[in-house]
């Protein structure tokens, strides 16, 4: 068995720290990186850069005088199975990783980042990834209130910096509209260890991020070591 996660989920409420949580994990040693975390080298799958896409590609379809086709000018989505296209967007990319190269994971882990609000909204997302994919996945869940989530969201927000997936923010009617809510508790409620997808027992575990700790290398790396060391165990 390697030493590493195959597939490693990350969700939680916008600007929960998700992304922050990669980016220490870009500037880690990657020595010490599979050792105390058990991520080997890494790509991403994050879904925001398709969402900035469809936002992009409606701009363009308005410069060629043509109707907006995902979303209007002010970057509401016209239907919401937007976001289960998303999903099968990512769940495609990473078909197209392992065809190109069966050993893909003799090396690497996939680390999945996105956001979902609403009752369903984490357990359904996860359904349009593949069964290849949920049976390699372990799953982190970046824990803060809805609250917290609003306030992190207005302060990354950078303007010129729209697109970038650490500075992006949205505005607070849309954060109300689309992420007020989600599965979470319930989800955890079912089960201390694992959230059953598919008939796939994907092993989960919380980084608390309440206080703060995403701002601050030294407070990430015991919390997401923690984490890591729980999902390792379950997945033995």
């Amino acid at each position: 068995m390697s030493n590493h996660f195959p597939i490693l989920i990350i969700t939680g409420r916008p600007a929960a720290g998700k992304s922050e949580v990669i980016d220490f994990l870009k500037k880690c040693d990657p020595i010490v990186r599979l050792e105390k975390f058990h991520i080997a080298n890494f790509e991403e799958l994050d879904d925001f850069i398709y969402v900035w896409e469809t936002f992009e590609l409606d701009d363009l379809m308005t410069r060629f005088h043509k109707p907006r086709i995902w979303s209007d000018e002010k970057y509401w989505f016209k239907d919401q199975y937007i976001w289960d296209l998303y999903m099968d967007r990512m769940a495609l990319d990473y078909k197209k990783k392992v065809l190109k190269d069966p050993g893909y994971h003799e090396k690497m882990t996939t680390l999945v980042e996105f956001a979902r609000g609403g009752d369903d909204a984490i357990h359904h997302a996860l359904t349009f990834l593949s069964d290849e994919m949920l049976s390699r996945a372990s799953l982190m869940y970046i824990n803060v209130p809805y609250e917290e989530s609003v306030r992190k969201n207005r302060r990354r927000a950078k303007p010129g910096q729209e697109d970038s997936i650490l500075y992006h923010s949205l505005p607070d009617e849309k954060m109300e509209f689309y992420y007020k809510t989600n599965d979470w508790e319930q989800l955890a409620a079912k089960d201390p260890n694992f959230i059953e997808v598919k008939g796939h027992k994907i092993p989960y575990c919380a980084f608390e991020n309440m206080p703060e700790k995403t701002m601050d290398p030294a407070l990430i790396a015991p919390e997401l070591e923690r984490v890591t060391k729980k999902l390792w165990s379950l997945r033995k």
